[in-house]
């Protein structure tokens, strides 16, 4: 049997994913929980009943105890129900993003031994033949209605709530990396109930907290900091029922008004860049006030304001994770007094290893070491003091699922998970992460160049959406996806000119090299720009997926 503990901050740590369940559901009863924005959800007392009576639903249809189940939608309230009924009864929860293939979705069901599928009705089309024939019972979530499956003779029972273990297996985690090998990574109760005890000694959360949810909530992040967090506060979450077009989200916003949201760094990169920076740069003017520090200082400040409103008035944590954001923009939030705050972790980890809330933010920093979690850099380079982030604590993962030789690569002899990226600490323990180990391009005289703050410089000019830096043929090479609509303009004929659009593209491509190079080191200095005009794959948390753009005579030097 696990338990409830407080300590002496008024935090808790729940024993267990079931602990977590009763816990919230009797003290936040009449609180509001899940909704749609549009109408439709639960308070806690009624998230409580709906979760009890799925869970026996599962029984009768004979899932019972350690047995997995996938869960395969977008966000919505009874996502959670699912989940719940799922890892706090017992069972073993296997959910899959959204974005997903139906070939990935096929491997995954099987590789997991899944024996039954919560599926939306919009993504039941992906569910491929074969693995619908495998499965023992398939549930629409929408309304939990049964699409397959027969009641067992003898109903296969669950686990009381208050009967699950710390160290029992909670959810399998597929991850979808950067490096192109998806593997499941094993979260106990353990682990995701220690990551929210440190989250909520981190960012301490409130019954008054009102969350909007954007992420997918089959992410690690989402799901540990924008389901289990709220739920331990008694806050409220409210889910888009559509695709987050730029004028849905804006009426999302207006009507939740929330205090609360988690972003990856693209959503606030494209709105710097799209339409934060040109009213500040509207005329030439403005452009030249803004090239001053101290009008530039105001002028952000005016902009961060206006920003708050966007964001419907009563933000009060804007989260950002999953990837590196751009400098010029977290300087701007910076300036801007927005109310943003940086995160590092990874799926192996439930996910927080650093954050800083944003009374604690600084330039370029992931912030100190989060509660209860131990970092070291292993063979840092004397010079720089940079090294492989290695982790210990009790939000580190049991293991990949079915992946022995996996396991035991990630992590060292005594015992700490290899992170695989690259950082340094200040004098005062902030965290700044460099890059990933296998991205990094050793130099013609074995200097180590980090592809990821070249690009940070790449990205920071007006005509750039994003690029990646890589090496071919011994040179820097640097892939870029320009801005469409801006270089559109750009090519366009101007009334007197001669030069061809291609001859303007070169011109470009020379500027913005030039511009690189004055601002990087020696070595770091690009040799030439190719366009990738249809823009990079991505994970789900929007991380390119850089295997698919690395040198291909690599591996064969």
């Amino acid at each position: 049997m696990t338990s409830t503990k407080e300590d002496t901050g008024n935090n808790i740590l729940h024993g267990s994913l079931g602990d977590l369940f009763e816990y919230a559901c009797r003290k936040y009863g009449n609180n509001g929980f899940l909704y749609f924005i549009n109408g439709g959800g639960y308070t806690y007392g009624e998230f409580h009943a709906r979760t009890v009576e799925v869970s026996a639903m599962l029984s009768r249809y004979g899932i019972g105890a350690d047995d997995k189940v996938g869960i395969l939608s977008q966000n919505m309230p009874n996502w959670a129900v699912a989940y719940f009924a799922t890892s706090a009864f017992g069972r073993i929860s296997v959910p899959m993003l959204p974005d997903f293939s139906e070939s990935d979705i096929k491997h995954i069901l099987k590789h997991s031994e899944c024996k039954a599928l919560f599926v939306s009705a919009k993504l039941l089309g992906k569910v491929h033949q074969k693995a619908f024939d495998r499965l023992q019972t398939i549930i629409l979530l929408d309304d939990f209605s049964i699409v397959k499956g027969e009641t067992a003779a003898e109903a296969a029972p669950g686990r009381r709530p208050e009967e699950a273990s710390p160290e029992s297996l909670a959810s399998i985690i597929y991850t979808s990396g950067t490096t192109g090998s998806s593997k499941g990574v094993m979260l106990s109760h353990r682990n995701l109930c220690a990551n929210l005890f440190s989250a909520q000694k981190l960012r301490p959360s409130f019954e008054t907290d009102v969350w909007l949810s954007l992420l997918p909530l089959s992410h690690t992040l989402e799901c540990s900091l924008s389901l289990l967090l709220p739920m331990h506060a008694g806050g409220s979450v409210y889910y888009i029922d559509k695709a987050p077009t730029p004028t849905i989200l804006a009426k999302a916003l207006s009507a939740v008004k929330p205090t609360t949201i988690l972003s990856v760094p693209l959503i606030i990169e494209k709105l710097y860049k799209v339409s934060v920076l040109p009213k500040l740069k509207k005329n030439r003017t403005a452009s030249i006030l803004y090239s001053i520090p101290p009008f530039r200082k105001l002028m952000n400040r005016m902009a961060g304001k206006q920003l708050v409103e966007k964001f419907g008035g009563r933000i009060r944590f804007f989260g950002i994770g999953g990837a590196r954001l751009d400098p010029a923009v977290e300087k701007f939030l910076i300036e801007a007094r927005f109310p943003y705050a940086i995160g590092y972790g990874l799926t192996e980890t439930s996910p927080l290893i650093a954050g800083a809330i944003p009374e604690m933010v600084r330039l370029g920093s992931t912030g100190p070491i989060v509660h209860g979690v131990k970092v070291r850099l292993a063979d840092k380079n004397p010079e720089t003091g940079i090294g492989e982030i290695l982790v210990k604590g009790d939000n580190v993962m049991m293991g990949y699922y079915r992946n022995p030789e996996a396991t035991a690569a990630a992590f060292t002899d005594d015992g700490w998970f290899r992170t695989k990226d690259l950082g340094r600490f200040d004098k005062d323990g902030w965290l700044y992460i460099k890059g990933r180990t296998n991205s990094t391009i050793i130099g013609p005289n074995g200097e180590n160049i980090y592809p990821e703050e070249i690009e940070s410089v790449i990205n920071s000019h007006d005509m750039v959406e994003e690029s990646v830096v890589t090496q071919r043929k011994g040179k820097l090479i640097a892939l870029i996806h320009f801005n469409a609509d801006k270089l559109k303009a750009f090519l366009e004929p101007k009334d007197g000119s001669i030069k061809s659009a291609h001859e303007k593209l070169l011109n470009l491509k020379q500027e913005i090299m030039e511009y690189v190079n004055q601002k990087v080191s020696r070595f770091s200095k690009i040799n030439g720009i190719d366009e990738q005009k249809d823009g990079f794959e991505k994970t789900a948390t929007k991380k390119i997926k850089r295997y698919l753009y690395e040198d291909k005579d690599k591996d064969r030097r």
